[in-house]
């Protein structure tokens, strides 16, 4: 190497050339043969390079246009909240109003229904207590009529079917006789018009019925004129010896 390196000088010095620049380039070729060596070495770390520049980088607009995106997602969810929370609330309160309408309803079909009993209740009420006076005397004339001939016999036998037709009628309606006699007399149920002192029977027993009494299924239809039983006035041996002086 040495004897090449002396005969490149000697060569430039016979061509009249510097030694500076021979020298320089043979640094210069040098140089090349090391960079050609290493030619693979040198090319990764090119290669990555250019591959890290590559990729886009991270700039403050990025940034700010991301979380812009995320204020308006986060209100956008928000104001979904916010109308969900007051689709319910009208659901909550049309659902009450439905509520308090059918019970309403309900309520005025209850009260409707009671008002039409009642008013049916009331007009055959009405419509039987003028009949009764009639029952009373079919009852009267049976109490009071002994047919003697055959003739009286069959109108009596007439009356009486005619009779019996109406209280199987009054019987349909729900009518039915009260039998007070020998019950303890009962102000809601019957009316005393006499009383009659007894030791047969305790005080406020009912003795007889004078004028019947009637049910309409469980109400009172007509009260009983009754005679009630009443204590009888003790009579003492010295009170008669005084009503026996006084007649003497």
């Amino acid at each position: 190497m040495i004897d090449e390196n002396k005969q490149v000088n000697n060569t430039s010095q016979q061509l009249g050339e510097p030694i500076e620049v021979k020298q320089a380039m043979m640094s210069d070729s040098a140089a090349q043969i090391n960079f050609n060596e290493s030619g693979s070495e040198v090319t990764e770390p090119v290669a990555a390079t250019t591959n890290v520049s590559g990729d886009t980088p991270a700039t403050p607009d990025n940034g700010v246009a991301a979380s812009e995106r995320t204020e308006e997602q986060t209100a956008a969810l928000a104001g979904l909240t916010q109308q969900i929370e007051s689709l319910k609330a009208q659901l909550e309160e049309r659902s009450t109003q439905y509520l308090r309408i059918a019970a309403d309803f309900e309520n005025y079909r209850k009260r409707n229904q009671k008002e039409k009993e009642d008013l049916e209740v009331q007009v055959k009420r009405n419509t039987i207590t003028e009949l009764l006076p009639v029952v009373d005397n079919f009852e009267r004339a049976r109490s009071h009529l002994k047919p003697q001939t055959d003739s009286e016999m069959t109108i009596h036998k007439s009356y009486q079917g005619v009779y019996k037709q109406l209280v199987d009628c009054l019987k349909r309606l729900g009518v039915s006789p009260m039998r007070p006699e020998g019950q303890e007399f009962d102000p809601n149920l019957h009316e005393a018009v006499m009383r009659e002192p007894t030791d047969e029977h305790p005080e406020g027993t009912v003795l007889e019925e004078l004028v019947r009494g009637y049910y309409l299924g469980e109400r009172v239809l007509r009260h009983a004129m009754v005679k009630v039983a009443a204590p009888k006035e003790d009579t003492s041996p010295a009170q008669d010896n005084q009503s026996s002086s006084d007649n003497s």
